[in-house]
This record gives structure tokens, C-alpha cells and sequence, in this order.
């Protein structure tokens, strides 16, 4: 992990959902459909980000959905100012923050919430931004009975190749041209691998953007705000696909 999974800037706006608790699970949970239900796996800033509910806020309005972001960071969050405090990146323990965050910890948690979550409503999806990547992959590995009914990643952090070959779920990946954490290796890999394991594959490339800039992009600089947009709006046609 690196300084690119922590830069980035705050948006303006005031989320509209509400914080409930879900099978055991801190939530913030924003629209109100039984039918269709979206999982929003926080990056690493975690489930407070206000930048995380307004896109869940919009899932939720434009897809017509019930929109969970879940705390999977076990009540502790990286505080939001330090997206402005480059100088403060540093002093942060991030090694010791990400072993006691890492995929053997919060991987059973978000099954459960998504076992939890498909008795609710007909229809699932998952979406998970950076450190929540690789999460999206997991819940939509190939199974007789899958988790959810369709995942999308935007710039995953943590992704294995073993994780990308064995999805069994419509996927759509979001991959900006500079990330040092989703490689050229593995998008080369993505594209070369995921059209053989015979699920619907949508893959988004956003030349001359970094990783992060689908949930932390500089709304001041035209072109990450059309990329931003063009992402947000990739998910919302993705989900109406898959779960509508």
C-alpha cells in the first residue's frame, strides 16, 4: 500500500442516509428498495468518508436500490482531514492498520453480511473502491449459490490474480491508467483471463487518470471530473444491468 490509496480530496455534500446496525454490522444505509440491495466497500478511509455515502447516495437514487456501506475496519477509520495533510501520511502505522484489517480478519465479515444481506432482497450487487476491491472480487467468487448477482471494482488494492480467476459473477472493473496498486500485470491479466470464464465482463480505462480518482477526485480539475462521472454513472448502467 501507498501514498496513492491516501491522496486524494473531500467533496462537498451532506450524505442522507442513516446508521443502523445490519446482522451485527454498523451501517450507513441510504434508500429503500426490498427488492434490490448494493454493498459499498469502503477504501481506506472507511465507512465514514463522506465521499463513500454520496456515492452511495447516488446508487441509491439512480439505481433505484438499498445501499449498505458497511464499517469493516472494526470501529476504527482513518480521519478524513488527512486527505489534505500529506505531511501527517508518515506517522501513520498503515502495516500495522492493514494486518489488523487484512483479508483473513474482514473477508468472513463481509460474507456474512452478504449471506445476511441476499435473504433481504432479490437482487445484490457489491462495488468496492481500493482497499474494498479485492473484497468485491471475493464475494463474487464462482459458486453454485453466489453471494451476490454481480460485483464492480474500482482500482482494487490488495487483488490477486487467483481472486480475478475465479469470479463467477458479472464484473466490471474501473482502472485508471497510473495505479501502482492494480499493475499493468494485472490488468493485463484481467482482460486476458476474465473473457474466458465465460461471465459478462465490462472493463472501464480511464487514460491519464490515478488510482483513487473515482472516490477522491479533485472536483476543481476537468478531466478527473469527467472521469469521476463517467465511473459513478459506469457502476449506476452496471447495476441496472444486473440487478433491474
Amino acid at each position: 500500500m501507498s501514498e496513492c490509496c491516501l491522496k486524494g480530496f473531500k467533496w462537498d455534500g451532506e450524505p442522507q442516509g442513516k446508521e443502523v446496525e445490519v446482522s451485527g454490522q454498523t451501517c450507513y444505509v441510504t434508500g429503500s428498495n426490498p427488492d434490490v440491495g448494493i454493498i459499498v466497500i469502503h477504501d481506506l478511509y472507511g465507512w465514514t468518508f463522506g465521499n463513500t455515502r454520496l456515492l452511495a447516495d447516488s446508487y441509491a437514487a439512480e439505481v433505484g436500490a438499498t445501499v449498505y456501506v458497511p464499517d469493516f475496519f472494526g470501529g476504527v477509520v482513518l480521519s478524513a482531514d488527512l486527505i489534505n495533510n500529506p505531511a501527517e501520511w508518515g506517522k501513520l502505522d498503515l502495516p500495522n492498520f492493514m494486518e489488523r484489517n487484512n483479508k483473513a480478519v474482514r473477508g468472513p465479515e463481509m460474507v456474512s453480511l452478504a449471506k445476511h444481506l441476499r435473504t433481504q432482497h432479490g437482487k445484490l450487487g457489491a462495488i468496492g473502491y481500493c482497499y474494498g476491491g479485492w473484497a468485491a472480487f471475493q464475494l463474487g467468487l464462482k459458486s453454485d449459490a453466489p453471494l451476490v448477482d454481480c460485483i464492480a471494482a474500482a482500482h482494487p488494492t490488495f487483488l490477486t490474480k487467483e481472486e480475478i480467476s475465479n469470479v463467477g459473477v458479472p464484473v466490471q472493473i474501473i482502472a485508471p491508467e497510473i495505479d501502482p496498486q492494480f499493475t499493468e500485470e494485472l490488468k493485463t491479466y484481467a482482460v486476458t483471463e476474465i473473457p474466458k470464464l465465460g461471465v459478462p465482463f465490462d472493463y472501464q480505462y480511464f487514460p491519464g487518470l490515478s488510482h483513487g480518482f473515482s472516490i477522491r477526485g479533485n472536483r476543481e480539475n476537468p478531466a478527473e471530473v469527467k472521469g469521476l462521472e463517467r465511473a459513478r454513472r459506469a457502476a449506476v448502467m452496471w447495476f441496472k444491468e444486473w440487478l433491474v
